[in-house]
This record gives C-alpha cells, sequence and structure tokens, in this order.
C-alpha cells in the first residue's frame, strides 16, 4: 500500500524524469537510491523479496526474479527505462547487461562479454585464450562429472560454483578425499548448476581487489586494497576486511593495471564500476581472479569516497542513464582506511559489540544491520555479515595491525 501511495504521489513529475532500474534490494543499495535521486531520477527496485530494505526508499518496487532476464526486460519495456544496473548484486549483473541490449540503453559493455566475467569457467578459458596469468582450472556441470576428472587436479585446489558471489559455496581442497564435499557445497550454491575446480594460487602478502572505474573503455581510477579472512570462521575464504592503500608492491601493481586495462579493452567494456579481485602470486606473477561489472559489497565505495574524494556510486549511475561523468580520477589515498565486516563465528543471538579503545579512536562509522536478541548466523559468506565498521588512521601499520588482531579489537558478543 506504500509504494502505491508513493508511486501516485509522483507520477505527475515523472515525465521529464529520467527512471533507473536497481536490480535487487539489499542495503549496499541505499547509497545508490541516494545518488540517484540526487540527480532528479526515478527509481524503479526489483526482486522477488517485497521486504528487502532498499524498496523502502526506492520510488516503485515490482516482485520479479533478477535472474530472470525475460521478465526483467518486458518490466524494463513496459515502465520504458532509461537505465538499469545490479550494484553490488551479482546475480543480477547478466540480466541487466541482457536488458541493456535489448533495449539500447548505457550499457558496461557488450553482453557476451559480461557473460564471460560472470561465468567463471569461461572467464578463466578467456584468460589462457589471451595469454594472462592464469591457474590451471576446470569447468563442470555435475558433480560425478568433476570426480571422474579427479586425476587431473593437483593439490591444493580451489572448488567453487561458477557463477555466485560473496565466497559462497567455496571450499580449498588440500586432498582428494575431500573433493566430494566440496563439490557438493560448490553444486548447491551455484544458480546454473555448474563448478569449477582451479589451482590454489600460493599469494604473496594480502589478496587485492576493490573497486575501480572504466570511462569510454578506459580505467580513470583504480584502487587495490588488502583484504583480510577470518581463519577462524567457518568458511575462510569469505572477506572480512579490507583496507587501503594495498600493501603490494608498485611495480607489481602498475603490471595489474596493464593487464587490467588490456583485459577491458579486449572485452569491449565501456562504462561504469568495475569490483576487481587479484593476487600477487609466490611465483612473482600478477593474477587477475575475478572482475565484474558492478560495484561490490562491504561498501567498498563508500569507503573510497571518504578516502579520496571520488563518487563511484554518483558516477555509476551517471553512466547507467546517459549522464556525463564528472571527477572521476586518480586520486591518493587521503589516509588509512579500513572497513571490517561485523560478524560472528558462531551462530547465536546477537546482544552486542564491544570495541577496544584503538577503535573508538580511529572509528569514522558503524553500522549494524540486526538488533539486539535476533538470531545470527555463523560467518560463511558476505551476506552473514551483520554490520561494518569503519577506520581511519595515519599509519599504514598501525591500522594494518589492527586488522590482522581484529579480535583483540572488535568483539561480536552473543548469546
Amino acid at each position: 500500500m506504500r509504494l502505491s501511495v508513493l508511486y501516485c504521489h509522483r507520477k505527475f513529475d515523472m515525465a521529464d524524469k529520467k527512471k533507473i532500474m536497481l536490480l535487487g534490494g539489499l542495503r549496499y543499495l541505499l547509497p545508490v537510491i541516494d545518488a540517484a535521486h540526487e540527480l532528479g531520477l526515478h527509481v524503479i527496485t526489483c526482486d522477488y523479496l517485497p521486504n528487502n530494505i532498499a524498496h523502502k526508499y526506492s520510488d516503485e518496487y515490482h516482485n520479479v526474479s533478477i535472474i530472470d532476464k525475460e521478465a526483467v526486460l518486458k518490466l524494463a519495456q513496459d515502465l520504458q527505462i532509461d537505465g538499469i544496473m545490479s550494484f553490488a548484486v551479482d546475480p543480477g549483473v547478466v540480466t541487466a547487461a541482457y536488458v541493456q541490449e535489448q533495449m539500447g540503453l548505457p550499457s558496461f559493455g557488450p553482453y557476451e562479454s559480461v557473460c564471460i566475467l560472470q561465468d567463471k569457467a569461461r572467464f578463466r578459458e578467456f584468460l589462457r585464450k589471451h595469454s594472462f596469468n592464469c591457474p590451471w582450472s576446470y569447468g563442470f556441470d555435475s558433480v560425478d562429472a568433476a570426480m571422474d576428472a579427479a586425476d587431473r587436479f593437483s593439490w591444493p585446489a580451489i572448488v567453487k560454483p561458477t557463477d555466485a558471489a560473496g565466497s559462497k559455496g567455496v571450499t580449498r581442497v588440500d586432498c582428494s578425499s575431500d573433493l566430494a564435499g566440496a563439490l557438493a557445497s560448490a553444486m548447491q550454491n551455484s544458480l546454473s548448476g555448474s563448478v569449477i575446480v582451479e589451482e590454489f594460487i600460493e599469494k604473496q602478502g594480502e589478496t587485492t581487489g576493490s573497486d575501480s572505474f572504466v570511462v569510454d573503455g578506459i580505467f580513470k581510477f583504480f584502487s587495490f586494497d588488502n583484504q583480510y579472512f577470518d581463519a577462524k570462521s567457518p568458511n575462510p575464504y569469505t572477506p572480512s576486511a579490507h583496507s587501503w592503500p594495498s600493501s603490494m608492491p608498485l611495480e607489481k601493481q602498475e603490471e595489474l593495471c596493464s593487464e587490467l586495462q588490456r583485459l577491458i579493452s579486449l572485452l569491449g567494456m565501456k562504462n561504469g564500476v568495475f569490483n576487481i579481485e587479484a593476487r600477487l602470486g609466490v611465483d612473482g606473477k600478477v593474477y587477475i581472479m575475478e572482475v565484474s561489472p558492478r560495484g561490490g559489497g562491504n561498501r567498498l565505495s563508500e569507503v573510497l569516497k571518504m578516502a579520496t574524494g571520488v563518487d563511484l556510486i554518483k558516477n555509476s549511475v551517471r553512466a547507467c542513464v546517459g549522464l556525463p561523468v564528472e571527477e572521476v580520477e586518480q586520486l591518493p589515498y587521503n589516509g588509512a582506511w579500513a572497513v571490517i565486516m561485523l560478524h560472528s563465528k558462531n551462530k547465536g543471538v546477537f546482544e552486542r559489540v564491544e570495541c577496544s579503545s584503538q577503535i573508538k579512536d580511529c572509528l569514522v562509522a558503524m553500522d549494524l544491520l540486526i538488533k539486539p536478541s535476533q538470531k545470527l548466523n555463523s560467518f560463511r559468506g558476505a551476506h552473514d555479515a551483520i554490520g561494518h565498521v569503519i577506520v581511519k588512521m595515519d599509519n599504514v601499520e598501525k591500522l594494518k595491525n589492527i586488522v590482522l588482531n581484529i579480535d583483540s579489537h572488535i568483539s561480536v558478543v552473543t548469546r
């Protein structure tokens, strides 16, 4: 009822407003909705979960599955939208690209290229074909097929869904006896029912990535972070914190920038924010692990605006509806920054968050996605985070020491 009343209230001034469709409804869309409203856009959200928080702040909501690209296309055509995006919502990226291409809307790149980026098996094949550093990998459509090919694998290996984000269903396998369980977990978390088994790249330093921005096929803004993981959580491959700037050697960052630009050019990508994950191997090689034409979760673009002044979110919205991108340039970080995912290693009932004096002294923001007495899950994926802490310090090493010893500084108290 609220949505219907709001829609009627606004429809009189909609004729001269551009319409943007946002796929999904998680809290990561709230700053996107704010940016769209600041630009005078009419915001439409859709997914199959009407109680998601973003729908409370959009101008219009429709109950349509974001992975049903034909249903989303029909809705977009009926509503005559001007742009569509799937910010921080990985399952909607292919659908957004499909609608962009079918309707001739501003796009982040060709639909086929987006399909390659969003399918881990196809992406690895593309990397090998074009001589990028790449782990060995095999894609499978069934557990049996993967088990039958087990003699091709060496250990350790990583098993994961080809099309899932947030580290859901990702397992490191150190011996053949653990393969079947890892495959079953990956298959359970795959939208398409397919998995990939690939070489585990032993890394130097921290995994890196973060959000970066492309304008007319050229990277205008790169950001590389340090990703940290909670080895004591049920899924030790879900990022539990990010910090900037990256500790990767500058010459390797420059090599990574060059390879990412080569990748984007080969794929014909155009405009928008790209979420990147990469690592420096113990072999001295830089590996591009994932690239997706969307903003990342974990408030990455929000922190980058605080740290550099570059507004990736508002410019993503601008690019999405064909407005000119403004002030996207490479700027330095104004200090050392980190975002820490609040989480619990075990299931329980949430009571409170306790922070050390060191955290309180450098605290920029804290948001909680849960209330006292609510149940929480153990940290198996990004969707199990119960909030975020953003901190800033002047000393990179001091900040890194806090993040590496975060259990001494932040405690999620449960019962």
